[in-house]
């Protein structure tokens, strides 16, 4: 998570001196895209300010509550924030496009609105690219759609999506106000307005059904599930993997449950080495595996152990 920081900060900083500069635009010249793209703003700033507290929320040790710490709190606040931006930044931009539709006013020195919203696609524009770059890191080969349906750290890809969205928002309030100047009429700035609050809308949604996953209790990756299966296939005295069953406890820590058959006759000195050297080289191999339990399900026999073996 501690790559994404930057990330957020940049756009926080960004965003709230964005938000300024928009609120004085539209109280100077009466504009509905510029007051909903204001509030866009300021839900964005909110945003990420959530975004930072999660993370750091995030970063408290497991206790008798919670013995497996607290790393979901970033999918929590993930989650907030896409209800955030559908409540607030979609709502009110919807809100203010129809009042505008129904009774629209005319737009006074539209020139300080092409000026706040050039300067805001410049500001916004260089957020995204960076945003953009360190998503790109971060994704590996998959594509940028899969990479945010599989990736389980969400502060990143909200980011871009806000970014996004925000970048796209100044060119639908800049056509609003230019169609409103040259054509004489009043509502395509009301329209753009509408038009804001549908893409926030749509971000939103799309936010909130890839944190719903993560905050429920996702798996891990499907490469990650199969090379634990090989790993427990190969271990001394396997002879059958059961399950194979993991959980994302936080975007750096996923939970191992395996269910593993050992073969006949297998002691029980034997069986405990062999869980005990699984485990290492799981968390060898994949950083984020922090706790691993395995159920060890020996056949009959007088020096082996049907219960269930858990390692750290």
């Amino acid at each position: 998570m501690a790559e994404s920081k930057p990330v957020i900060y940049a756009a926080m900083g960004g965003n709230l001196l964005i938000a300024i500069s928009k609120f004085v635009a539209a109280a100077m010249t009466g504009s509905s895209a510029m007051l909903s793209e204001g509030i866009h703003s300021v839900v964005d700033t909110g945003n990420q300010v959530l975004l930072l507290f999660g993370m750091h929320r995030a970063k408290q040790p497991p206790s008798p509550q919670f013995p497996f710490g607290h790393g979901k709190e970033v999918y929590f606040w993930s989650f907030v924030v896409a209800l955030l931006i559908f409540a607030v930044g979609s709502g009110v931009s919807l809100y203010e496009g129809v009042i505008h539709i129904l009774h629209p006013e005319p737009i006074e020195s539209p020139l300080i609105n092409y000026i706040v919203l050039g300067l805001g696609i410049l500001f916004e524009g260089a957020s995204w690219a960076f945003a953009l770059n360190e998503f790109r890191k971060t994704k590996g080969k998959w594509s940028y759609v899969e990479a945010v349906h599989r990736g389980k750290d969400p502060s990143m890809f909200v980011v871009l999506f806000e970014d996004s969205a925000a970048l796209l928002g100044l060119l639908v309030a800049m056509a609003g106000v230019a169609l409103s100047q040259w054509t004489g009429i009043l509502i395509f700035d009301g329209i753009a307005s509408v038009v804001i609050g549908l893409i926030l809308g749509g971000t939103a949604i799309w936010l909130a059904m890839e944190t719903k996953g993560l905050l429920i209790g996702e798996s891990a990756n499907s490469n990650v599930v199969e090379n634990i299966r090989q790993l427990a296939a190969e271990a001394d005295g396997v002879e059958g993997v059961n399950e194979v069953l993991t959980m994302h406890m936080g975007p750096n820590f996923i939970l191992v449950n395996l269910s593993v058959r050992f073969a006949r006759g297998t002691p029980a000195e034997r069986i405990e080495r062999t869980i005990a050297k699984l485990d290492g080289e799981i968390k060898q191999k994949h950083e984020s595996v922090k706790r691993v339990f395995v159920e060890a399900e020996a056949r009959a026999g007088v020096d082996e152990i049907p219960q269930a073996a858990a390692t750290e």
